[in-house]
C-alpha cells in the first residue's frame, strides 16, 4: 500500500516557526504512524530552509513559490495550512481534511478567529506551532464535516465580525 500525502503552505508570507514543527523529527514519526509517507512543503519567504530527504520513512520535499498549488492540494490527503483565509478556503474547496495552524506572532492577527469558527464548524482543525504534534496524534479526520464550496456565509459571518460593518 502506498502512503498517504501531507501537503503545507504557508501561501506567500514566511511562518517559519510551521515549516520547522513541520520538519521536527517527532512530528515525522507521528505523520508515518498516521500513514502519511510524503510531505511537500511550501515555504514561501521564510527565512528556515528544511532539508529535503527521508526522515523516519517520509519523503520530505520544498518549494518557496509557484504559479498554481492546485495539483499540490488536488493530491494531497491532508493539508497542514497557515490560518490564512484563502489558504484554508482553498484546502477546504479542494476536500481535503485541514489542519490550520495559527501563527500566533502576527501583529493584529485574524486567524485564530477564522481558524476557530472553522474548527466549531467541523471543517478542520486548528492549533499553533507548538501543540502541532498533540492536534495531529489525536485528530480523528472521520469526524469533519464535508465543506461545500460556493457557501459564502461563512467567509461573509467572518468578514463582517472583523470589520465590525454595521447596517
Amino acid at each position: 500500500m502506498e502512503g498517504k500525502t501531507v501537503f503545507v503552505t504557508v501561501g506567500t508570507t514566511r511562518f517559519d516557526a510551521l515549516i520547522q514543527a513541520i520538519t521536527e523529527e517527532d512530528t515525522l514519526a507521528i505523520l508515518r504512524e498516521k500513514g502519511y509517507t510524503k510531505v511537500t512543503l511550501q515555504i514561501g519567504q521564510g527565512e528556515f530552509i528544511p532539508q529535503d530527504g527521508e526522515f523516519h520513512g517520509v519523503t520530505v520535499t520544498h518549494f518557496r513559490l509557484k504559479p498554481s498549488i492546485d495539483v499540490d492540494f488536488a493530491t494531497a490527503d491532508l493539508v497542514i495550512s497557515h490560518a490564512g483565509a484563502g489558504s484554508c478556503l482553498e484546502a477546504l474547496g479542494a476536500g481535503k481534511p485541514l489542519v490550520a495552524v495559527v501563527n500566533n506572532t502576527l501583529m493584529a492577527n485574524h486567524q485564530t478567529e477564522l481558524a476557530e469558527q472553522l474548527a466549531d464548524s467541523g471543517f478542520c482543525f486548528f492549533c499553533y506551532p507548538n501543540t502541532l504534534q498533540e492536534k495531529l496524534t489525536t485528530m480523528d479526520i472521520s469526524q469533519l464535516q464535508t465543506y461545500v464550496p460556493g457557501q459564502p456565509k461563512l467567509l461573509a459571518q467572518y468578514l463582517n465580525s472583523v470589520i465590525k460593518v454595521t447596517s
